[in-house]
């Protein structure tokens, strides 16, 4: 073989294990955890010991009889229903984190907001090497600043679901991370090539 085609095929598998390792890093948290999205539910202690970045996503799991409403900073602090960004009921809400800066969801259904079924969390860029966030020092927002500028997509994600009894079993972590094993099998994948170019 030659080494052209040895030193082409060598940069492609390189460029699939970055994007490998990339989009295996963002992150899936299920707003809640195992509480859901539901009333009772403490979604700003939920939220303080998280970090979100541009390219995570948030999984609003909940039975019929709620909803997931992208709202404006000042229709947050005051519970104001009916002037949602995005709004979604399907009872399993995926949300891709597309911008950095405030974002603010509560329940649409009168009521619910005002007893706790709302989340205020701080969304940052995403590091230089990609990657969502995870575990960490996120914080949650609590001043009104401006909306952010573009609206995330609300749609049910696959495989989450939320059985007739209501009960949610969520076949993903909170925060779903790529492991360590992956980069460093991606790297002797490497190594090997390399040896044997």
């Amino acid at each position: 073989m030659k080494m052209g085609k040895i030193k082409s095929r060598i940069a492609c598998l390189l460029i699939v294990c970055c994007a490998i390792i990339e989009a295996a890093a963002a992150a899936v948290f299920t707003v809640g955890d195992s509480s859901g999205w539901a009333l009772g539910a403490d979604y700003r202690t939920w939220a303080t010991d998280k970090t979100f970045s541009v390219g995570d996503t948030l999984a609003f799991n909940y039975p019929p009889g709620h909803t997931v409403d992208e709202v404006s900073a000042n229709d947050y602090k005051t519970c104001t229903t009916g002037n949602a960004i995005a709004s979604d009921s399907s009872g399993a809400t995926s949300v891709l984190l597309k911008t950095a800066g405030p974002h603010y969801y509560i329940c649409g259904v009168p009521g619910h907001c005002g007893g706790g079924m709302k989340l205020s969390i701080n969304v940052v860029a995403a590091a230089a090497g990609g990657g969502g966030g995870g575990a960490g020092g996120g914080t949650t927002t609590t001043a009104a600043p401006a909306p952010p500028s573009s609206v995330p997509t609300l749609a049910p994600p696959t495989g989450l679901a939320v059985p007739a009894g209501g009960t949610f079993t969520d076949p993903y972590s909170s925060s779903a991370r790529l492991s360590p094993a992956a980069a460093v099998f991606c790297f002797y994948v490497f190594a090997i090539l390399l040896y044997f170019a």
